[in-house]
C-alpha cells in the first residue's frame, strides 16, 4: 500500500476516533470527514481553549494537544519523516488530552 494512502486512512481513522470528544470541547456539532489540516486545526481550537482555562488538567491536556498536533502536522509536511511513527504519537497525545480534559 502506498504510504500517501496509509497516511490519508490514518488520519481518516484518527479524524473517527477523536473528532466528536474535540468538538465537544468547543460547543460545536462534530464534523464528519475532516481533512487532515482540519482536524489538525480543530486540535488547536480545542488546545488553545484548554489552555485558556488555566484549570491544571486541561493545561496538561493542552500541552498533549499540541504534541499531536505538531506530530501530524511533521506526518503532513516532512518527506523524510518517518509517518508512521509520527501518527502513533499522536493518536497517544490525543489519548491523554482527552482523558486529562476529561
Amino acid at each position: 500500500m502506498p504510504a500517501s494512502l496509509t497516511k490519508v486512512d490514518t488520519f481518516a481513522a484518527l479524524d473517527q476516533c477523536f473528532t466528536a470528544d474535540l468538538a465537544a470541547h468547543t460547543g460545536a456539532q462534530p464534523s464528519r470527514a475532516l481533512t487532515p489540516t482540519r482536524f489538525i486545526d480543530l486540535i488547536e481550537e480545542v488546545r488553545d481553549l484548554l489552555a485558556d482555562s488555566r484549570l491544571p488538567h486541561h493545561e496538561d491536556a493542552s500541552d498533549d494537544l499540541d504534541r499531536a498536533a505538531t506530530c501530524l502536522t511533521d506526518a503532513l509536511n516532512e518527506p523524510g519523516a518517518d509517518q508512521a511513527a509520527l501518527l502513533a504519537q499522536a493518536r497517544i497525545h490525543l489519548r491523554g488530552a482527552i482523558a486529562s480534559a476529561g
